[in-house]
């Protein structure tokens, strides 16, 4: 994630003194703001979390078997084709 567009956005944090005095020596250690540390440390840890959840790695018979369930035909769902079907509560057409 980019930080050198414009900030407009704010994000305010409650921390223990204990909490704020360890980014502050860890801002200081490494030239940065506090903010620039924070926020630089906040973006790549988010980085991390998020590539977690986009890409996984399968054994050969799980990507076999992954593979298969991606290929098989469709299900037909009927409760969710009603669902889709069906007006809802907040359809406000009326007949004419």
């Amino acid at each position: 994630m980019s930080t050198t567009s414009p900030r407009t956005e704010k994000l305010d944090l409650r921390l223990t003194a204990a909490a704020k005095q360890a980014l502050t020596a860890a801002a200081v250690a490494t030239r940065r703001s506090v903010s620039e540390f924070v926020l630089d440390s906040a973006l790549t840890r988010a980085e991390e979390t998020l590539a977690m959840r986009r890409h996984f790695g399968l054994d050969a018979e799980k990507w076999e078997a992954f593979m298969a369930a991606l290929d098989a035909p469709t299900r037909e769902l009927s409760r969710t084709g009603k669902l889709l079907t069906t007006p809802g509560v907040f359809d406000t057409s009326s007949p004419e």
